[in-house]
């Protein structure tokens, strides 16, 4: 079933942890990317930072409107922080953008005209961030190159870049997949599981100006391998029932 037609109304989530120096510069461009919404709102999920990322959140929410901010008492990761943002949202679609300031807020409104266009026929019910110009280091280029060649191998999911934090989605899709640890890198197969459509679109990609990663080469390219064949096993057994008249 097709998800609800995109109203001009957004919820933008951003997880964070220990990103002090990128909210600010962060959000004042969210802000600017959007200033054409009539509505929208700006959910950041600080995910147990122990710097000072709350309170410069809690500075911001005083000047900016839109602002609403999740915590969790301790570090949860970023599925859970996620979803917590998700769930805490009004609108029926979502915008996703890592925090550390490498997506650019100014490819959100692209990916929304095309949302504005989909056909119901299309049953578009995301639409997924490809850096098609990784500005990282060969390390970590290397690393998301492997686990995405392996992933899009094994899950068939046509996705070439499952790790982009830039993504728009249908919301009640979002909390009608199943929830584990790491579930955000394995998005698009598991709505492709639910039965909607996911087409990605080449977005920019930056540097990281301020602060430093919190992901490296053993958590991106090994940790998931459990999950990737829990995935596989999702998708086997996944039944869409087609109803009919009574």
């Amino acid at each position: 079933m097709p998800p609800a037609a995109f109203d001009n109304r957004l919820s933008v989530v951003v997880p964070v942890k220990n990103e002090a120096e990128n909210v600010e510069p962060l959000i004042r461009e969210i802000v600017t990317a959007l200033s054409s919404l009539p509505d929208y709102e700006i959910i950041y999920v600080d995910d147990g930072s122990t710097d000072e990322t709350l309170a410069v959140l809690k500075h911001l929410s005083a000047r900016v409107p839109q602002l609403k901010i999740v915590r969790h008492r301790t570090s949860c990761g970023q599925s859970t922080a996620i979803t917590s943002g998700v769930q805490a949202a009004r609108f029926a679609w979502i915008a996703t953008l890592d925090g550390d300031g490498q997506n650019d807020p100014a490819d959100i409104p692209a990916l929304l005209s095309r949302l504005r266009s989909a056909r119901p026929e299309e049953n578009l019910h995301m639409l997924a961030g490809w850096r098609a110009n990784r500005r990282d280091t060969w390390l970590r280029r290397f690393s998301s190159r492997v686990a995405n060649g392996v992933r899009s191998g094994l899950l068939h999911d046509a996705t070439p870049d499952t790790g982009c934090g830039l993504k728009v989605f249908s919301r009640e899709t979002f909390l009608r997949l199943p929830y584990f640890d790491h579930m955000h890198r394995f998005m698009p197969a598991l709505v492709q599981r639910h039965g909607g459509h996911v087409e990605s679109v080449v977005v920019s990609h930056r540097p990281r100006e301020r602060g430093t990663s919190k992901y490296g080469v053993n958590n991106r390219l090994w940790v998931g391998i459990v999950d990737l064949f829990g995935v596989m096993w999702l998708i086997r057994r996944a039944k869409r029932p087609v109803l009919a008249e009574a």
